[in-house]
């Protein structure tokens, strides 16, 4: 592949230009771009355009330009290429628009949350601003419009992460420069984590009255309670990735990012085997016009209504709602003395953290286990358990 031709002047050292095969000036000839080549204060070479000979653009031109920031860094003044300066004046609306938010919707699972968390929150409040004048102070009005508005601290905490995000990759894209003005900002933090889970009559009751409402609301209601799959996950669920000859549901692309293997217990495996199966491509829960589902029907929160299991709750935490599902799956196995390793592993969390909010509904395994062994030693005759103290040489 044959590289760009550039033509460089003898008596404009540092300047450059790239000759076009394609592109024509006025005069009919092959236009010519103009670059600058200098050294920064930490002495890397920087290359930066100054502009087309069609526009205006001559090798003196970019000469001069380039003296000037020559002079300006052998003053100790700081300077900044072109590219990056317009880059810089850049509002943050215009860059939530134009390049963070459209690089959600091609990397994220949930970009509608981030697009969310701006158009109702940052755009309003911080959307004509500089990005790359962002500072701490104009954060803090964010936060204080969300406390006032009456927002939850785990809505102001994802709020400011987006933020903080969005500005993250500006910085990493050459829009900004420093430190992250979000990281100058206290965070009031909050136990959020749902707390309520059903009892064994509760589910039962939930599960009937669901069925009775929508089949497949009952049906995703009841895979979330014996496999403690999340709603984006049984929204994903293809097909492919449910074994029913081994008893397996292979859950991928899940939250934390790693795939896990759920079980299917026998409710399950009925419900599935007479839904299914379908082509390995398939999504086995659709929404009425064939697609993708994006959230849980608001049929389930009249169901929950109707039932009563709300009411008097003040405490959202305290509040059942389809999450309350994964979170009575968890808590459950927790009652039946499964290891909080093993919880961890089938409920998918990233870390220990947050399986042992589970360890107070545990047995008291440990007791019984050194219980166990006495009995056992007295059934067998067995003297060796004896006091330390009564040991010779202790």
């Amino acid at each position: 592949m044959v590289g760009k031709k550039y033509e460089s002047f003898k008596k404009f050292p540092g300047v450059r230009a790239y000759v076009s095969e394609t592109r024509r000036n006025p005069m009919g000839r092959p236009d010519r771009c103009f670059y600058i080549r200098y050294r920064d204060s930490s002495g890397k070479l920087i290359e930066e355009k100054v502009g087309w000979e069609s526009e205006g653009v001559t090798a003196p031109y970019a000469y001069k330009v380039r003296q000037v920031k020559v002079g300006a860094l052998a003053r100790g003044e700081e300077v900044v290429p072109r590219q990056q300066a317009r880059r810089e004046q850049t509002t943050v609306k215009e860059f939530f628009e134009d390049h963070y938010l459209p690089w959600c919707g091609a990397n994220l699972k949930t970009p509608r949350d981030r697009e969310g968390h701006f158009k109702v929150w940052i755009e309003p409040h911080l959307g004509d601003r500089l990005l790359s004048k962002l500072s701490p102070f104009d954060v803090e009005r964010l936060k204080e419009a969300l406390q006032d508005a009456g927002r939850s601290p785990r809505t102001l905490e994802h709020c400011l992460a987006t933020l903080r995000h969005a500005w993250n990759l500006a910085k990493a894209w050459g829009f900004v420069r420093g430190e992250n003005p979000v990281s100058k900002v206290k965070i009031p933090r909050r136990d959020n984590r749902r707390q309520r889970f059903l009892t064994r009559k509760e589910a039962r009751r939930l599960l009937r009255a669901c069925k009775k409402r929508a089949q497949q609301l009952w049906e995703m209601a009841l895979l979330s309670l014996y496999t403690g799959m999340r709603a984006g996950e049984i929204f994903n669920l293809t097909w492919g990735d449910i074994d029913l000859k081994e008893g397996l549901i292979h859950i991928r692309d899940p939250k934390s990012g790693e795939n896990r293997v759920s079980y299917i217990t026998e409710p399950v495996g009925r419900m599935l085997r007479s839904k299914g199966p379908g082509d390995p491509g398939e999504l086995v829960f659709k929404s009425s016009k064939g697609r993708r589902i994006k959230a849980i029907s608001n049929t389930f929160d009249k169901v929950v209504e109707e039932l009563g299991l709300n009411k008097g709750v003040v405490d959202p935490r305290d509040k059942v709602v389809f999450h309350t599902l994964r979170h009575t799956f968890c808590s459950w196995l927790a009652m039946g003395g499964t290891p909080l390793h093993v919880i961890k592993e089938l409920a998918g969390h990233k870390t220990m953290a947050m399986t042992e909010r589970y360890s107070h509904l545990l047995p008291d395994v440990k007791r019984r286990a050194v219980e166990g062994l006495c009995r056992e030693g007295e059934g067998n005759g067995d003297r060796t358990l004896v006091p330390l103290h009564t040991r010779r040489g202790i």
